[in-house]
């Protein structure tokens, strides 16, 4: 089109009309005088979908230093069965009473143990399978395989059946299931209908606990406990946010999740992003505007969002399609209009 068409007043045209030329988008031709060219968009259902980069790292081979770990530990219990054992025959050789008591610690602690156990494997065992989720959710957007994306949406279906919050999204999406047809449809249908409300929640999760960060450390006397702090809300935050998404981890799984996390800002780059936005807000003189210990404070917040952010990635049972993932932009705006009005 030509210069002078951007200018043009909105105006009305009949289909038939011959002033009137679709022209194709990659067409560098000038038009003439007295026509009107008009350049369709791209049907967005046609667009190619993006693909997230898997966010479990690739399995290794044999690894030495887990069977060096297991040994150790093998060990060690059998050690500390040995020596439990030993205490309760002294016991016994000194009072029968005392043999009792010890025996029944003994057992309470065996079976404490057994509880923990379970409960780390069933949360370790939870977390894998969110992760293959995600990531067979993202290999059906690509083949637009319709079966497996019946099995993908049972699955969700089974996880988010413990969350009463979900029961109408759940109705509507087992009403819908039915009428769609091409896979990938089905689960941008499962991700609007069940992600919505937790996202809503997860972004409300991670914008209080940057505030919080960024109230803390604002007034915290020492450096180590700004870090001491920050280090405390990510933790919470992460479990909060596996939780809302239907994880249970234990501190095994919190390991495994803090890992995946800190891989997974590394991967996106995000403290480049980060270091980009606080270059932005330091040259429109809003921090100039904050106390030094303000400042610091928002920045804090400004990190914690970020790792915030990179567990709702890590934590999410299905990737970003048809809902917009959350910015830290429009965290670190809330949170600098916060600081603002109580500077």
């Amino acid at each position: 089109m030509s210069e002078r068409s951007h200018h043009r007043r909105p105006a009305t045209f009949k289909l038939d009309d011959p002033a009137v030329i679709v022209m194709d988008p990659d067409d560098a031709s000038r038009p003439s005088r007295g026509t009107v060219h008009i350049t369709p968009e791209a049907d967005p259902a046609l667009l190619p979908v993006p693909v997230e980069t898997p966010i479990v790292p690739v399995q290794r081979g044999f690894r030495w230093g887990a069977v060096f770990w297991t040994a150790i530990g093998g060990l060690t219990l059998l050690g500390l069965g040995l020596g439990v054992t030993q205490l309760i025959e002294d016991l016994f050789a000194r009072s029968e009473g005392l043999g009792f008591l010890g025996l029944a610690f003994a057992i309470a602690a065996t079976l404490a143990f057994a509880v923990v156990v379970a409960r780390e494997a069933f949360g370790l065992a939870r977390l894998a399978t969110i992760e293959k989720l995600h990531l067979r959710a993202a290999a059906v957007l690509v083949s637009d395989d319709r079966a497996e994306s019946r099995a993908i949406v049972n699955d969700l279906l089974g996880i988010a059946h413990q969350n009463p919050h979900l029961a109408r999204a759940r109705a509507a999406l087992q009403g819908h299931a039915g009428d769609i047809i091409d896979g990938a449809d089905l689960i941008r249908l499962a991700e609007r209908e069940l992600m919505t409300p937790l996202d809503q929640e997860a972004r409300r999760l991670v914008s209080s606990a940057a505030q919080r960060v960024s109230i803390v450390t604002a007034v915290s006397p020492r450096a180590l406990i700004d870090v001491l702090f920050v280090f405390a809300a990510s933790l919470r935050l992460i479990r909060q946010l596996a939780r809302l998404y239907g994880g249970r981890p234990g501190a095994l799984g919190m390991i495994k999740l803090m890992r995946h996390v800190i891989a997974h800002v590394a991967i996106t780059g995000g403290m480049a992003a980060s270091d980009s936005l606080v270059q932005q807000v330091l040259g429109h003189g809003i921090a100039a505007k904050l106390s030094q210990r303000l400042g610091e404070g928002v920045l804090n917040g400004l990190l914690t969002a970020r790792l915030g952010l990179a567990a709702i990635d890590v934590t999410r049972p299905l990737p970003f399609t048809a809902l917009p993932r959350p910015a830290l932009g429009d965290l670190a705006k809330d949170l600098l209009r916060k600081r603002e009005g109580e500077g």
